[in-house]
């Protein structure tokens, strides 16, 4: 099965956020190339909230370009064989956590937004990956910081999408 078959399964199987859902599966409807970067309309992304639910504490990145607090995550690879080991690998690439499992469920949130030109858009499909019990983070290159943070002190470093995906992901726990 391609990349872009199991996105649209995927997708076809997550419940929540009716619209923004139907909107990324016409996208791929619409684009054979849309889960790669060079589909200028915009593309789907990966991502994962990395989450020690013992600790009550999640990791966050410092990205280099965007100069936010975001989860993990970014583009797909040919190699990627689902949106799911596509989330675990940038999950893993950006934090330096190995051993990472994806909460169990499919993703946990749909986030939409805008990005320079010539993307457009990213289409971001986002999961929560529960870290191994003593997990130690690295900095990667596309990372000015790597750090863990409380529940209750996100909202105070990262923008609302993230606030939204802790929610939606304590929820799920």
């Amino acid at each position: 099965m391609s990349l872009h078959d199991d996105a649209a399964l995927v997708l076809k199987g997550y419940e929540d956020q009716a619209d923004l859902r139907q909107a990324y599966l016409d996208h791929l409807a619409a684009h054979p190339d849309g889960m790669w970067k060079s589909c200028e309309a915009g593309h789907l992304t990966a991502s994962a909230l990395v989450i020690d639910p013992s600790r009550g504490q999640v990791l966050l990145t410092l990205h280099k370009k965007l100069r936010m607090w975001l989860q993990m995550g970014g583009h797909c690879e040919p190699q990627d064989v689902s949106l799911e080991a596509a989330a675990v690998r940038e999950a893993t690439e950006e934090s330096g956590v190995a051993g990472l499992t994806l909460l169990a469920g499919g993703p946990v949130r749909l986030d939409r937004h805008p990005i320079p030109a010539p993307c457009n858009w990213h289409l971001d499909v986002q999961y929560a990956a529960l870290a191994p019990s003593g997990a130690v983070e690295t900095i990667s290159d596309e990372s000015l910081d790597v750090r863990w943070f409380a529940y209750d002190e996100v909202a105070e470093v990262a923008d609302d999408s993230v606030v939204r995906l802790l929610e939606a992901t304590r929820a799920r726990l």
